[in-house]
């Protein structure tokens, strides 16, 4: 089957789907236009976790996660629809979008059920450790990521690559046994406010490490096979999916409510809708770096915000930082300049 799906990803697409002035969603970004993403991308994959432990109420998070990731996908889904209207420069009412036949559909439904499976699980990992061991744990993601480009990418790594690569995993390793010692003082429903990982949080982040490096390799493959269709068309595909599988997930999670579309919004606050927004934006940006780079700066982006995500953690949250983790903190910065190194 997905032998199949890569076989359509790399048909060539009608010559329609083109924008009729020239696609600008297939040109490069301009220097000033990666700096505002990157940046913006940095910072918002570094508030993430933080924005979802400030809604905690009494250690717990009080709104139905299948309900956020759903409204995300959705304001992606919308965004990307706007921004290929403003694009071929079609009349706000017209139905014409240019969309491929459904057949290329279909290579678009296997990240976004991975997408989904992710999303879900890391609202849940925020119960289980704080934010910046989330943060730091998290980047065992590039491991699983490099393995993948090399068995189906077949991409080489050099050997100071792979250096770093152990660096991270040690690194993993080295916050977890820190973050399970102060498990045993951390009280179910304390606040954040050390460092701290249980062996049902590290279960989940392990799992959503290796879905984001298979859904990244793969979202990254089917968006550079496909070069004449525009970016946010693409978009429209995989978000559709998105939705659709995003919407089974909410009613199979509110099957034992009374009033289901009633307890949609229930203990959305402020913070919740900025954290919709932000990773709406952000899931846009990360298809325009797949688009026109790669993964590994994907990588670099995530990897960043876990500065962003430790300083923030210590001034909202009175961050106490163990010698675990600053020891993996620091082997994580030498893994990240090791493996960009040219």
């Amino acid at each position: 089957t997905f032998s199949k799906m890569a076989a359509i990803s790399r048909e060539k697409l009608p010559l329609y789907l083109n924008e009729r002035h020239g696609d600008m969603s297939t040109r490069q970004p301009s220097t000033l236009q990666w700096a505002i993403m990157l940046v913006s991308g940095v910072l918002i994959y570094g508030s993430h976790s933080v924005l979802l432990n400030l809604c905690k109420v009494d250690g717990k998070i009080p709104f139905n996660s299948a309900s956020v990731v759903l409204m995300i996908e959705l304001t992606k889904l919308l965004f990307s629809l706007t921004m290929r209207r403003l694009e071929l420069g079609i009349r706000v009412g017209s139905g014409r979008l240019g969309l491929p036949k459904f057949k290329y559909w279909v290579p678009f439904s296997v990240p976004a059920l991975l997408y989904c499976i992710n999303n879900n699980i890391v609202v849940h990992i925020q119960l289980h450790m704080d934010p910046a061991s989330f943060q730091v744990l998290s980047n065992m993601k590039i491991a699983a990521t490099a393995v993948l480009y090399r068995v189906v990418m077949r991409r080489r790594l050099s050997w100071i690559q792979w250096l770093s690569l152990a660096l991270l995993t040690l690194a993993g390793i080295s916050n977890s046994y820190g973050g399970l010692m102060n498990a045993d003082t951390v009280d179910e429903y304390s606040t954040p406010s050390k460092v701290h990982v249980t062996m049902w949080g590290l279960a989940l982040v392990l799992t959503y490490c290796a879905i984001s490096g298979a859904s990244g390799v793969y979202t990254e493959f089917i968006l550079k096979r496909q070069p004449q269709l525009s970016l946010h068309a693409q978009n429209i595909l995989l978000y559709i999916f998105g939705v659709v599988l995003n919407l089974l997930v909410y009613l199979g999670s509110s099957m034992s409510s009374s009033d289901v579309l009633a307890d949609f919004f229930t203990g959305y606050t402020l913070i919740t809708w900025v954290i919709i927004i932000t990773q709406a934006g952000n899931g846009l940006i990360i298809s325009t770096v797949m688009k026109h780079a790669s993964n590994i700066t994907r990588l670099f982006i995530i990897s960043c915000a876990m500065l962003v995500t430790t300083l923030a953690a210590m001034m909202l949250f009175s961050l106490q930082l163990n010698l675990y983790f600053c020891f993996s903190f620091v082997l994580v910065i030498v893994a990240i300049v090791m493996y960009h190194k040219k």
